[in-house]
């Protein structure tokens, strides 16, 4: 389980095509405290790390994508050597849980269509994919590119948050464009509350 607190801007560096897909991400996690195995949120997407190395003073671990994941996320449109990838490490026992509960499980992609500067912050509005816009509540919680963030509005299928600068400098959303496919993943409360009232109506 993750939070949705970014601690660290990943990189690129390659992409294998070896029946999954293995991608090599640079880090400034120590390698020597990422075990064979563990999880990693990147770009809120939970990924098993495979190996990890140093290589030239920079740390890396390799993750494998399978077909599925690519299916449900924007890593096949985003992720090419250079790309910046938001990371989080799994939640222990003890943590403060400075966000909301998330599970790395991306449920769709929406897409960036408006970014407007308000004050220091920015209100970006956004598309969600119309099964999961049911899911998505004002003042609720949506994890976007593995961030946690506070819904502000919604209209349909269209919602908006807000992009504080301290997010902005610690994630990948100071470069935000429009038509950016952005990784969702809805809040699970909102998931399970939506089944119990499909139950309910039975």
């Amino acid at each position: 389980m993750f939070t949705g607190i970014i601690t660290d801007i990943g990189t690129v560096s390659n992409l294998e095509q070896h029946g999954d897909l293995r991608v090599r991400i640079n880090t400034r996690y120590d390698h020597n405290g990422i075990d064979i195995g563990a999880s990693i949120a990147c770009s809120g997407v939970c990924l098993t790390v495979i190996e990890k190395g140093v290589a030239n003073t920079q740390n890396w671990f390799d993750v494998e994508v399978s077909a599925e994941t690519i299916s449900k996320t924007n890593i096949g449109a985003k992720w090419q050597a250079g790309a910046q990838v938001n990371l989080e490490r799994p939640l222990k026992v003890g943590d403060e849980l400075g966000g909301h509960i998330v599970s790395g499980h991306v449920d769709g992609v929406a897409t960036v269509t408006s970014i407007t500067d308000e004050g220091d912050s920015t209100r970006v509005t956004l598309e969600a994919p119309m099964p999961l816009a049911k899911f998505i509540a004002t003042k609720g919680s949506v994890a976007l590119n593995g961030t946690s963030l506070t819904v502000n509005n919604v209209d349909g299928a269209s919602f908006d948050v807000n992009v504080i600068p301290h997010t902005k400098s610690e994630t990948t959303w100071g470069d935000l464009a429009i038509g950016d496919p952005i990784n969702l993943e809805i809040d699970t409360l909102a998931r399970y509350v939506a089944r119990l009232n499909e139950m309910q109506d039975c």
